[in-house]
């Protein structure tokens, strides 16, 4: 069994995990997690045995300078915590590292003893996925999972996806078949410009974390790094003729397939982000403190010496989130209401190569939008595929 003497009793924890690899195209996903970790000075208090998990040569070490010492760091899976203050504090469990190269249901198996252990919630993965999707639009995210009953109570995609699956489907399958409610939220990649890094979809997958949540999350330099992210790639489509033109392609298949322009459904979800951040810093969702130092120190590192974890039953077949709804999320600045966004619905099951066409429509009616005074937003989403991109 694990012990963590070294980590203090959490509040109300959640875990998300994020890998580097095939699940995270433009380094979307493992980015958002590692803003996580800087914005709320997260402490590692374990980190897996990498070799019971990496092929070296595939995922080779790295060596460095440390005041004129060399050390090594080897590839691996490390777990930190944070505490994000306000009237109603909450701890996160932050995973973050590299897909494994063999033993996934060993390395799962560790992953969810360390979530018994810690007393987690619920587990929420994040991915990111190569689409047909235009860079001008905001980035579809879509929620999936593969438990029923959280489908229904949290408004989520029921996966029925069939195919070839990486980490983040085998991690998925293990916590619903030992009873973890978990989640994946994938954001979809413009295939065409899949080089990391991608500020504008790792924004994208924090706003869809923090509805999830209900936490308050700061976006730092985030919002402008996505701005100026999308006006390079811009330029870049400009100098090119065929690219502009498959661009405004999928700008008209987009905005074809999903017109009106926003649903009752994104403008509220749109608004109470707006509220969130409007909140005082002691409100709930406030600035977040690392627990870290004093009383509490944390384990470092509980790889060398300790027992293996009991593992909990086996996942069944490979199955992985299908991107069948996207939320669209817009980058605008926190500090103001950001516009309204459609949801693509109903969208047909694809495989997980892209080239399919969008699909999916979401209904509004206009003019109680006008009359409402909500300003809507003509950027709407594309479908993704999960899984479908390789990352970087």
């Amino acid at each position: 069994m694990i012990e963590l003497e070294g980590v203090p009793e959490l509040i109300d924890p959640v875990m998300v995990a994020a890998f580097e690899g095939w699940n995270d195209a433009g380094d979307a996903a493992s980015t958002a997690v590692a803003h996580l970790d800087r914005e709320w000075k997260g402490e590692v208090f374990a980190a897996l045995d990498a070799e019971d998990y990496y092929d070296f040569q595939v995922n080779r070490p790295t060596v460095f300078l440390d005041n004129g010492v060399r050390k090594i760091t080897w590839p691996t899976t490390r777990l930190s915590v944070v505490r994000v203050g306000g009237e109603k504090p909450r701890d996160l469990v932050l995973v973050r590292g590299i897909e494994p190269s063999m033993r996934w249901r060993s390395f799962c198996n560790e992953i969810l003893a360390f979530a018994h252990e810690l007393g987690v919630e619920m587990v929420v993965i994040l991915g990111a996925l190569l689409g047909d999707t235009p860079h001008t639009r905001p980035v579809p995210v879509s929620g999936v999972t593969s438990d029923p009953d959280l489908a229904r109570t949290m408004d989520l995609e029921e996966t029925r996806y069939e195919g070839p699956t990486g980490i983040v489907g085998i991690l998925q399958e293990a916590c619903t078949h030992a009873g973890v409610p978990a989640v994946s939220l994938w954001a979809a990649v413009p295939h065409y410009v899949s080089q990391p890094p991608n500020p504008k979809a790792t924004l994208a997958l924090l706003n869809r974390l923090e509805d999830l949540i209900g936490l308050r999350i700061p976006l730092g330099e985030l919002p402008e790094d996505a701005r100026a992210w999308q006006v390079g790639v811009d330029q870049l489509a400009a100098e090119d003729s065929e690219v502009a033109e498959y661009v405004q392609t999928l700008e008209e298949a987009r905005d074809t397939a999903e017109l009106p322009e926003a649903s009752g459904e994104a403008i509220a979800r749109e608004f109470e982000r707006y509220l969130r951040r409007r909140e005082p810093g002691t409100g709930p969702g406030g600035p977040g403190v690392a627990m870290e130092g004093g009383d509490t120190p944390f384990l470092r590192d509980t790889g060398a010496g300790r027992t293996r974890p009991p593992k909990p039953e086996q996942p069944g077949p490979e199955a992985i989130p299908g991107a069948e709804a996207a939320e669209a999320e817009a980058t605008e600045r926190p500090d103001a209401p950001a516009a309204s966004e459609s949801a693509a619905e109903d969208a047909p099951e694809t495989s997980p190569e892209p080239g399919a066409d969008p699909g999916g429509s979401a209904s509004t009616d206009a003019d109680a939008d006008a009359d409402a005074g909500q300003e809507t937003d003509s950027d709407s989403e594309a479908d993704g595929r999960p899984e479908g991109g390789t990352g970087a």
